[in-house]
């Protein structure tokens, strides 16, 4: 399949690719196939598709969009660049990275070519930090680097807060999803050495290195740092529910949850999940799937390995394809990976 084939027949709008094609392009994407099915139809599917797998199509477009908005000042003011800035924050928790990792990077293309002001750089640093969410943190080259970058975005802002959060999201990212726990580690220690002011940043460090500690064994630390995260929620909480830069009562918990479902403490794990099911907004279930997950890997600590997996995926089928999250396709994978047993202390094994 040639990029000539693609340009002349599918991006014209001549013809659509058929089934046999689209579950090749579903393997090439790593995404699921009744998702292309449906985006087939759509006129952002194409745009979609030159973004993950036509490189020099995608490139010319969103260097045209980034010149035209510096040419002709089109691009949103300082006002503007924060109101989306915000509704990105929703349309994470809502929609999934794949559904807006396109519309983010034409808008990083654009912001790119106004970053006149701190405050610009501010909102680019936690743009960028939300555009390294939607590359999987075991893909080390993308989202770390994209983590790496934002963090100096955030430096330019001339804001500890904003220093702090871009650090923080970035661990508590990275240390969820289990992948690149040192680097995880690392941004946790940076973002509570720049400031020890309690805020939202501070407290996604905190949980962050949590999650580092389990991973790697370290239970010496994590309980200490479970009751440190505890404490900081008390002064740092968000009444905001429902946005990717919050952390509200029903979010912590699912930080908590996973924490003791890979500690093995059922108690824990019970009391969090209830705790996270209380308050979690209807129009979330992808973290409700989160929750259901949770309990699968509880079973698998417990070595009941089939009954775990079983669980997990019946929950994450059970939720919409298009709102599957490249953060649940790792924790399926942890769950249906290689046994690792649980000693009396809460010490994973191996």
């Amino acid at each position: 399949m040639t990029r000539e084939y693609i340009s002349r027949h599918w991006e014209s709008g001549r013809t659509e690719p058929s089934p046999f094609w689209l579950s090749h392009l579903a393997t090439v994407l790593d995404c699921p196939a009744q998702l292309l099915e449906a985006d087939a139809h759509r006129p952002e599917f194409l745009t979609h598709l030159a973004a993950t797998s036509i490189a020099p199509v995608v490139a010319s477009d969103l260097l045209s969009q980034g010149f035209s908005a510096r040419l002709h000042s089109t691009g949103p003011n300082t006002d503007g660049w924060e109101a989306k800035l915000a509704q990105y924050g929703t349309d994470y928790m809502t929609q999934g990275a794949a559904r807006i990792q396109q519309r983010l990077a034409a808008d990083l293309v654009v912001l790119q070519q106004q970053l006149d002001s701190p405050r610009l750089w501010a909102v680019a640093a936690r743009l960028m930090t939300l555009f390294a969410k939607t590359y999987p943190g075991k893909d080390g080259n993308k989202a770390i680097s994209w983590y790496r970058m934002a963090a100096e975005a955030a430096d330019r802002s001339e804001d500890a807060d904003i220093r702090v959060w871009v650090r923080g999201r970035a661990a508590i990212a990275l240390g969820y999803e289990g992948a690149s726990v040192p680097v995880a580690q690392r941004f946790a220690d940076q973002a509570m050495a720049i400031s020890d002011r309690h805020s939202l940043g501070r407290l996604n460090a905190i949980w962050g290195k949590a999650h580092a500690a389990v991973i790697q064994g370290d239970s010496q630390s994590l309980r200490g740092l479970i009751d440190t995260g505890r404490r900081e929620f008390d002064w740092s909480y968000s009444d905001e529910q429902t946005s990717d830069y919050a952390v509200p009562w029903w979010r912590v918990n699912v930080f908590l949850s996973l924490l003791a479902a890979r500690m093995g403490d059922e108690k824990i794990a019970v009391r969090a999940q209830s705790d996270a099911r209380r308050e979690l907004p209807p129009e979330l279930p992808r973290f409700a799937t989160h929750l259901d997950m949770h309990r699968g890997l509880m079973l698998v600590r417990a070595g009941d390995r089939d009954q775990g997996v079983k669980l997990a995926r019946a929950a994450l089928d059970a939720l919409p394809a298009e709102k599957h999250s490249l953060t649940l396709r790792m924790l399926m994978e942890e769950i249906a990976g290689p046994a690792k047993p649980v000693a009396n202390n809460g010490r994973p094994e191996g």
